[in-house]
């Protein structure tokens, strides 16, 4: 297995961090993460050429380029672009989706691509739905920028760190810790993913069609007579 690990370039991991996390921040739903952590953790085996600051580096010019690319495409086509993607994807762009994003553009405004760099629902929408819903570009580049260092750079480091750590702690004891943090990882991600479903089923999805306003109605029915007459255009009646 490590000659394995050996063999793949360093300029390869890099290359495909940026790009795989790049191509999410776009609005298309890979694994970056994933990448991202894979990649911090090769970087924590010095037998490795693997530099970890490279790593962090190629995760934040991905997300910071993808996410600006995402903001152009939105800002081109509006909402329309989700109802397109909705009927292709439901999955990750139904309806539900993109209300519960629009709910958490509408509380957090820049501070929502900033929190959505860790939140996997945010994080494909964060670029496209900016620039749909026409935020500043200097106040959407800042938080953009911002929130990549924030997540790739701390994501980065911390598994760096922790790679280090549990190589040490491993080659003193077992791989059943590796067992048990490995399980641990999967139980809180499956929590955060149950957490979002059940925020995506209290979501309520507004209708297509916009209903006819009561005001409207009763000016419509106003200028209309029927055989029996209609409230509201009933003849005045003479003085006896």
């Amino acid at each position: 297995m490590d000659h394995i690990l050996l063999a793949i370039p360093p300029l390869a991991v890099y290359l495909i961090v940026g790009l795989v996390v790049g191509v999410e921040s776009l609005g298309i739903p890979l694994p970056g993460e994933i990448v991202l952590v894979s990649a911090a953790l090769l970087a924590s085996h010095h037998q490795l050429a693997v530099d970890p600051v490279a790593v962090g580096g190629a995760a934040i010019a991905g997300a910071v380029v993808g996410d600006s690319i995402g903001y152009l495409i939105g800002r081109r086509y509006g909402m329309t672009l989700f109802d397109r993607l909705g009927r292709r994807f439901p999955k990750h762009f139904g309806p539900r989706h993109v209300a519960l994003a629009e709910r958490f553009f509408g509380r957090w405004g820049m501070w929502a691509v900033f929190f959505g760099r860790f939140v996997a629902l945010l994080r494909i929408f964060a670029g496209p739905l900016a620039g749909a819903l026409r935020m500043h570009y200097p106040r959407f580049l800042v938080a953009n920028v911002a929130g990549a260092i924030a997540w790739a750079g701390g994501t980065t480091a911390a598994v760096y760190y922790l790679g280090i750590v549990a190589e040490k702690w491993l080659s003193r004891f077992s791989w059943v810790g590796l067992g048990v943090a490995v399980v641990v990882g999967v139980a809180v991600a499956l929590v955060v993913r149950r957490r979002t479903h059940r925020m995506l089923d209290e979501v309520e999805v507004p209708d297509q069609a916009a209903p006819v306003s009561a005001g409207d109605d009763t000016a419509g029915s106003a200028g209309t007579t029927g055989p029996a007459g209609t409230a509201g255009s009933t003849a005045p009646t003479s003085a006896p």
